[in-house]
């Protein structure tokens, strides 16, 4: 129940244990008017409100039935809610309830359609008058170093959508800088080459490095219009065959990284990619190999914590192999979806399952 100011009005004056009546005459107004404020159909002037709160012995806050603590938990658990399954049902409802506070402004935006990866550009000048202004709120005004970037992330997208790609392309040279002064790299350079702390962001550096740099080996392949479905296909495979059998041999998680990402992303992209055609065939054997290497990965990264927090915490999970396998059974993209009516797809999934 949403807590108002006559609900509390209400509850504070039965917990002090006074009538309507000599409430109403503390304040100086009618019993009707007290009433009222506890039906919530009126509500007390404004320069009543710091006498109630006096009468009471509360703030402000209180009497207005604000909880800072509470209400934070709330928006965090709401978010939290939202990201499990990008309902945008729960964060509109949300956007409605806390139209003020950055978080949820930040996740509102993305959730109106224009998405962040492969963004729809005719989205993006429909709804530019919704989501221009709350870009601006953000950057101006949110202390929250990630969603201000996230904020002009989405202008550059406006301005692409409007044929201004020079002045996109300007704001993430200004705003996002290079490879060189990202995070990891800044992290890395804190300490001095003799220290452990310096060895545990130089690995980690390298297994996203690595992750990032096969997710686009792959697409440059799958992308490209001149080489045949068939080519691509044994292409990437055999790169990943040839990076996931020398990782095993050598014990090398880079390597085996390699083949878990490329495998991966060439599985959803023949899944969710309908121009090229995925054959039933060969993503049953892909996905085999995928989980495969997941499964190898995730038994390296019980000895290799720097393996373990880029690779396997990083999607909010403590096992790779099952949140790839879930993820896989309850992906609703609807070839996927149509998959899973496949015995041997949906067994091929399965058969990773820990017991």
């Amino acid at each position: 129940m949403k807590i108002t100011i006559g609900t509390n009005i209400k509850r504070l004056r039965a917990e002090k244990g006074v009538t309507q009546e000599q409430l109403a005459e503390a304040m100086n107004v009618s019993c009707a008017a007290v009433s009222k404020w506890e039906r919530n159909e009126t509500y007390p002037d404004i320069t009543l409100l710091q006498p109630l709160a006096f009468y009471f012995g509360i703030t402000l806050d209180e009497l207005m039935g604000y909880d800072k603590e509470k209400v934070n938990e709330e928006i965090e658990k709401t978010i939290a809610e939202y990201r499990k399954n990008y309902d945008s049902r729960i964060i509109a409802k949300a956007y409605k309830d806390y139209p003020n506070d950055y978080r949820i402004m930040y996740f509102y935006m993305w959730s109106l359609g224009v998405d962040d990866a492969e963004p729809d550009l005719q989205t993006a000048r429909e709804r530019k008058n919704e989501i221009e202004p709350i870009c601006d709120k953000i950057i101006e005004g949110c202390n929250d170093v990630q969603l201000c970037l996230g904020a002009w992330k989405m202008k550059a997208i406006l301005l692409h959508a409007e044929g201004r790609t020079d002045e996109a392309l300007k704001i993430h040279n200004d705003k996002f800088g290079g490879w060189y002064f990202s995070s990891g790299q800044m992290n890395e350079q804190l300490f001095t080459k003799d220290r452990a702390e310096f060895l545990y962001w130089a690995k980690r550096n390298m297994y996203e490095l690595t992750e990032f740099a096969a997710d686009k080996l792959v697409k440059s392949y799958f992308y490209d219009s001149e080489i045949s479905y068939e080519t691509m296909v044994k292409k990437v495979e055999k790169i990943a065959d040839g990076a996931y059998r020398l990782g095993c041999e050598l014990e090398d998680a880079y390597l085996v990284e390699q083949a878990y990402v490329a495998f991966g992303r060439l599985h959803n992209d023949l899944i969710a990619r309908e121009f090229r055609g995925g054959k039933e065939e060969d993503i049953i054997r892909i996905t085999d190999k995928w989980l495969l290497a997941v499964s190898k990965l995730q038994e390296m990264s019980k000895a290799d914590k720097p393996l373990l927090d880029a690779c396997v915490k990083s999607h909010g999970a403590d096992d790779l192999l099952s949140y790839c396998v879930n993820s896989a059974l309850s992906w609703k993209n609807p070839r996927n979806v149509k998959l899973l009516e496949n015995d041997t797809y949906k067994a091929t999934i399965e058969k990773y399952k820990k017991s």
